[in-house]
């Protein structure tokens, strides 16, 4: 290896371009959209203005969050082919069929503009139908009927509805579409940095989704909400979590919700999950995994000063188990509330294209002689 070069693995601490649309510090636990505090967007603000903001930079008035929302219902349904595909697909991964439908949409609509304006229009598409394509495949998968969307409902209600036949009360919208939010965006993350390293060789935008999806789907970036749910299955009982936690730290094995590539101390968008998780529990009399998850949280305190806290998955699996949302769709939940994230990912990639292509250091061999395959 040679003197001068300095490695970072995993591109750990290395700013490779610069934005201004989201900014983290990760010792203080703060995250700003468009230089808004996520505690003020997470409160008071809705999904589809979220959308708004991170694309075109700004919070809208009442007249084009109207218009907005009207152009994202009306743009929900998915082609009789689409429908088909995920047929044929019924029992793949979730994650698999929105893989595959964002490839195979793309493909159907061939539009491989990278005009700003023209980028925004495929980016309403995306975040249109990607509530759809999942709740169609729950409900082909469940061997249900489809249920088609309803323009009158927003985004986290329609999707509630979709996946159930059933209105969503105004609490369970509300938590999910407070969900959406706080996943909404999260700077240079493995997933927006898949849709950029895509964008950056000219691809449309349908291909860096569809890579970025792929990046989602592997369980260091996106399945901790469903490894939460599934560790507290395992528990059981809030008083199993101190000989669980002290198994796993002892087999040094990790808890699942805990720790973050970037933050230091609690992730910021863990408290609003967890209010919600909260009063939930409470209206369905299932206060168990709310106990169990701050049994947990309790067992692992000690760890806080050392930069391990829970993160925003550690309530999220939660929210989606007592909506009777099924494990393997937890990631595709992620997805929907990301779209937006990727959306203005690969639009600030567009503006100042440059191809994404970093080094690596080459610690093999040196100018081994050829031997002739007859003489090996």
């Amino acid at each position: 290896m040679s003197d001068k070069s300095e490695i970072h693995r995993g591109l750990q601490g290395v700013y490779f371009d610069r934005s201004n649309v989201t900014f983290i510090d990760g010792k203080k636990g703060i995250l700003l959209y468009r230089g808004y505090s996520i505690d003020d967007l997470a409160e008071q603000s809705t999904f589809e203005e979220i959308c708004y903001l991170l694309i075109e930079g700004y919070l809208p008035n009442l007249k084009q969050l109207h218009e907005y929302k009207e152009k994202i219902a009306e743009k929900r349904n998915i082609p009789q082919k689409l429908i088909e595909l995920i047929t044929n697909m019924k029992d793949s991964h979730p994650m698999d069929v929105l893989q595959t439908s964002f490839s195979y949409l793309g493909g159907l609509e061939n539009n491989n503009s990278h005009v700003l304006e023209e980028v925004k229009e495929i980016g309403i598409n995306i975040i249109a139908k990607t509530p759809t394509i999942i709740a169609f495949h729950k409900r082909i998968r469940e061997n249900e009927a489809i249920v088609h969307p309803n323009k009158e409902l927003n985004h986290a209600e329609n999707f509630l509805y979709m996946m159930s036949n059933k209105l969503p009360s105004k609490d369970e919208s509300t938590l999910i579409d407070k969900d959406f939010i706080l996943h909404a965006e999260h700077s240079s993350n493995a997933s927006s940095f898949t849709a950029r390293v895509v964008a950056g060789t000219g691809a449309n935008v349908y291909a860096s989704i569809t890579a970025a999806i792929a990046a989602l789907s592997g369980p260091a970036h996106g399945g901790a909400a469903e490894n939460v749910m599934t560790m507290a299955l395992e528990i059981e009982n809030p008083k199993n979590a101190e000989q669980y936690v002290k198994t796993k730290r002892k087999n040094k094995e990790p808890i699942m919700g805990f720790g973050h590539r970037v933050y230091r101390t609690e992730d910021p968008r863990a408290k609003h999950l967890k209010s919600g998780v909260k009063d939930l529990s409470e209206k369905f009399n299932e206060m168990q995994w709310l106990q169990i998850l701050d049994a947990v949280e309790k067992e692992m305190a000690p760890y806080k000063r050392l930069g391990v806290a829970a993160n925003v998955d550690f309530y999220a699996g939660v929210v989606y188990y007592l909506l009777n949302i099924p494990h393997e769709f937890f990631v595709p939940i992620f997805a929907i509330g990301r779209i937006p994230g990727w959306i203005i990912s690969i639009i600030e990639q567009y503006e100042k294209n440059i191809l994404i292509r970093p080094l690596l250091e080459y610690n093999g061999p040196h100018q081994r002689e050829y031997i002739p395959i007859e003489k090996r």
